[in-house]
């Protein structure tokens, strides 16, 4: 995930994607207070400290094992430096945020891409150009993996997943192909899969984009149950900001983005009665005002880190809190 300006704190290889325009739409100051619920390869974390020369508290949450070693480093790698990493699912930032002591924050961050070092892993099991074991879980850890999934749903369930969060409109004949191979061999490794994959839709026929894509995705998003994650952390992220604090979610495909839109759509609203109501009688208040349309990777980061492609981002402020008492004592 890359920019025109590389950040020397990053681990080699990694990249990442809206660096700049991120750390731009969270406007961090000196002494504030930042949430980075994807730290990933920490590209975002250590640009955002770097702005405000260190002087900040900021709160690394990775399901990732491997990411809050990287994020423990970073700590450790300035004195003075308030990051506190903390290895758990970004959908516990609520509980997260009461047990730091943090009642509201300055920014919060959500990259819903996989980092480099994720994709490059092939032990992780996300990626079908390495042969690895068919894992995809953030946290390996925890919870079932795509293997047992993949081997273990019935052909309707399977179907649903792959329609469902690939938006696969072969789904049915690549459930039909996966029960039909499963019953002499297990399907244990990501090459079995894409390959099989492959053959049940009639092969690439000089297709970019590998045929098993949508369905990786779909594995992928129901191992780590990402959308209803999502859909659940930012009502909570929006709780924490302060007035004038803000957000920036980076999505990489249309289920993701779908989610953020609505929510910060529904949250910047003064009336979320049904639309055929003569009169409102919701008595919503808008917690968000957003900022900027959505920003998508320009053409050289895209051609310098095509995994960009996809990429695009949405921003929101935290509107001042209304006092209840006020509103009905001027009604």
């Amino acid at each position: 995930m890359n920019n025109e300006r590389t950040n020397s704190n990053l681990p080699a290889g990694h990249v990442t994607v809206l660096l700049d325009e991120a750390v731009d739409a969270l406007e961090p100051h000196p002494g504030g207070v930042y949430i980075d619920g994807t730290f990933g390869g920490g590209g975002h974390s250590s640009l955002i400290l770097e702005r405000v020369g260190g002087d900040a508290t900021l709160v690394a949450i990775d399901a990732d094992p491997a990411a809050i070693l990287r994020a423990t480093i970073l700590a450790e790698s300035g004195a003075g430096r308030d990051v506190r990493p903390v290895h758990a699912n970004f959908g516990e930032m609520a509980r997260i945020a009461r047990e730091q002591g943090i009642d509201r924050v300055d920014g919060i961050l959500l990259d819903l891409g996989l980092s480099s070092f994720q994709l490059d892993e092939a032990d992780r099991g996300f990626a079908f150009r390495f042969d690895g074991p068919l894992d995809m879980r953030f946290d390996p850890m925890t919870g079932p993996s795509a293997a047992d999934l993949v081997n273990s749903l019935d052909e309707a369930d399977l179907a649903d997943i792959i329609w469902r969060f690939g938006e696969e409109k072969q789904s049915r004949r690549i459930s039909r192909a996966i029960v039909s191979t499963r019953k002499t061999r297990p399907i244990e490794t990501t090459t079995e899969l894409a390959a099989l994959v492959e053959v049940a839709l009639g092969g690439r026929r000089g297709k970019a984009i590998h045929p098993a894509t949508k369905t990786f995705q779909a594995l992928r998003i129901a191992v780590n149950d990402e959308l209803v994650v999502l859909q659940n952390v930012l009502s909570d992220a929006i709780s924490l900001l302060r007035p004038g604090g803000r957000i920036a979610v980076i999505s990489f495909h249309s289920l993701e983005d779908r989610i953020v839109k609505q929510t910060f759509a529904r949250e910047s609203a003064t009336c979320i009665c049904p639309p055929d109501q003569p009169v409102c009688t919701c008595d919503h208040s808008p917690r968000l005002r957003r900022i900027g349309k959505p920003v998508k990777p320009a053409p050289g980061e895209i051609d310098r880190n095509p995994r960009s492609r996809s990429a695009i981002m949405r921003v929101a402020e935290r509107m001042p809190d209304v006092d209840r008492n006020l509103v009905e004592s001027i009604r």
